[in-house]
């Protein structure tokens, strides 16, 4: 598995979170008693779950014990779980919630078409399963990859899909399904901003299959410059870094 910063992650925090109000801000489910946040990383998407509806029990769920120790650090009076969201889901006879959460983790998983008809049954009747992660399509995910097969490299790759999937894995056992993507335009310094970006997310498998810091500077080095070409400088000198998502919320009956 991937190494975990909550420092790296949380440099671009604002920019991190965004997409878990935009989420938060678009499901119906009035006054939720019991909320899970699924690949909960260090809190920011917790917090915006414990604002929505502060009279809710929320659990943060994520495999990394160094997030779930910044968040526990950050916020000791709520529920944090270490564990795995594939084996959580799988769990027979586990709790339901009246909303299942996930900002940007479910791409780590791989078979969806399994993977969400299990997130549903530990969703409450009335509830929602409620879910964004990155559209894996972009230069620097391409650059990632092809750099990895220059070096022989063996990553596993980040699993999305377009909302038509999502919509013919959910809608038979579902209420209603919403789905939407949205590109967001993230304005940076310059492309070092996008290097570090990464370096908190999908850089991390990549540079952990590295065997040297050698090898990993290097990896780094190139990405760098190849982020240089596809994100030119505006006029001002600072650099568009366009970022797509996908969103998706599951209601049940």
């Amino acid at each position: 598995m991937p190494t975990w910063s909550a420092a790296q992650y949380l440099k671009f925090g604002d920019e991190r979170t965004r997409p878990s109000r935009d989420l938060v801000a678009r499901i119906e489910v009035a006054q939720p008693a019991r909320v899970i946040d699924l690949g909960c990383g260090p809190g920011n998407s917790t917090e915006v779950l414990a604002e929505r509806w502060p009279a809710a029990e929320i659990t943060g769920l994520d495999n990394s014990r160094r997030m779930i120790e910044a968040a526990r650090a950050a916020h000791p009076e709520r529920r944090w779980l270490e564990a795995d969201v594939a084996a959580w889901a799988a769990e027979e006879g586990g709790a339901t919630f009246d909303v299942v959460f996930s900002n940007a983790a479910l791409q780590w998983l791989p078979d969806h078409a399994s993977l969400l008809p299990r997130l549903m049954r530990r969703v409450a009747p009335g509830g929602a399963l409620a879910f964004q992660m990155p559209a894996h399509d972009a230069p620097a995910h391409c650059l990632m990859r092809s750099l990895a097969e220059a070096r022989a490299l063996r990553v596993a790759d980040w699993h999305s899909h377009d909302p038509a999937f999502y919509y013919d894995v959910l809608a038979a056992g579902c209420a209603r399904v919403d789905l939407w993507e949205t590109e967001y335009q993230h304005v940076m310094a310059g492309a070092e901003g996008i290097v570090e970006w990464y370096r908190g997310t999908g850089l991390r498998p990549f540079l952990d299959a590295l065997g040297t810091d050698v090898e990993r500077e290097r990896f780094t080095v190139e990405f760098l410059e190849g982020m240089r070409q596809a994100y030119p400088k505006r006029a001002d000198g600072r650099v568009l870094f366009p970022f797509r998502r996908v969103f998706a919320i599951a209601c049940r009956d």
